[in-house]
């Protein structure tokens, strides 16, 4: 049997991270040749989570075609959010809580989706469902990836099954939800060293909306101060993001992780589209406050692709 290779998407958060080591973990236990590689380097956050529980960092790749013939997906299934080469490759997994958009396969595959806070709470479900122990390390790991991706339960994506999943995964590492929690949270929050475009990029995804190229990127803060008083160079970079990459609009959404509040900072066109997607009119710097917002896949995403395709 030949090896596959198990990654997230690009740009990969926590859940991204996290899922790959989990689904690795998962496969190599049912007799499959699998690693757990990442399309990047781990964020903040996510270090602070290998970190504190002696967890190595994942080995990122470029391309796959010229290691391997096959590959698994956790937490995304849009080419346009994963290696460049996937064309190149056979899908034979995919573990997701995402839409499903420009994605298509020549061969069956397994395919998991469901519309939960987190890829770690279905891969709970399958260790479960597959009377699979899971060990106190990776338990851990898998909590963590569900308070990132729900921000402590607070997101509207949180389901009943997101939290029973971290409840179970909790018990099992032996972690104290709620302080553990903020620590993590407030760990991917030190903004202070990172350049403009890792503010802006550094968990941005692509997508395609009624043949308009939308980035969006979010950055979760203590303060939302921090981030809006490099405003000017945040522009500056998004514009020549939008220029070089061919983007129409770029949108960064700055989320209070204490208040669970953003403010939204609009780069190119059409910002029409974006005033209408969210029921408000841009100030005169391109922001807008949207309280109560946390979550791009479920209030960011979605009122979005309705207004452009109105």
């Amino acid at each position: 049997m030949s090896k596959e290779l198990v990654f997230g998407h690009l740009n990969p958060d926590t859940d991204a991270i996290v899922a790959a080591k989990a689904l690795a973990y998962f496969e190599s236990k049912m007799g499959k040749d699998v690693e757990a590689v990442a399309l990047g380097n781990p964020n903040a956050e996510t270090n602070f989570v290998l970190n504190h529980f002696s967890e190595p960092t994942p080995r990122v790749v470029k391309t796959v075609a010229n290691e391997v013939d096959s590959v698994m997906l956790v937490d995304h299934n849009e080419s346009q959010q994963s290696v460049a080469d996937l064309d190149q490759v056979t899908v034979s997994t995919v573990v997701d809580h995402h839409r499903i958009a420009n994605f298509e396969t020549a061969q069956p595959l397994f395919y998991r989706a469901e519309p939960v806070g987190c890829t770690s709470t279905i891969l709970t479900k399958l260790f479960n469902e597959n009377k699979i122990e899971i060990p106190a390390q990776l338990a851990g790991l898998m909590a963590s990836a569900i308070i990132s991706d729900t921000l402590l339960l607070k997101s509207p994506t949180t389901t009943d099954d997101d939290r029973e999943a971290l409840r179970e995964l909790a018990e099992i590492a032996d972690i104290d939800v709620d302080s553990y929690g903020i620590e993590m949270l407030k760990a991917g929050t030190d903004l202070s060293s990172k350049t403009e475009l890792e503010l802006v990029d550094g968990d941005a995804k692509s997508f395609e909306m009624n043949g308009k190229n939308v980035r969006i990127g979010q950055v979760n803060t203590v303060d939302l101060d921090d981030v809006f008083s490099r405003q000017d160079a945040l522009v500056s970079t998004m514009e020549k993001e939008n220029q070089t990459n061919s983007y129409d609009l770029f949108l960064l959404l700055a989320t209070n992780i204490l208040n669970s509040d953003s403010e939204l900072l609009v780069v190119g066109e059409p910002k029409d589209v974006v005033e209408k997607a969210f029921n408000t009119k841009l100030s005169e710097d391109n922001r807008t406050s949207l309280p109560g917002v946390v979550s791009r896949k479920k209030q960011v995403v979605p009122p979005l692709m309705d207004a452009f395709n109105a």
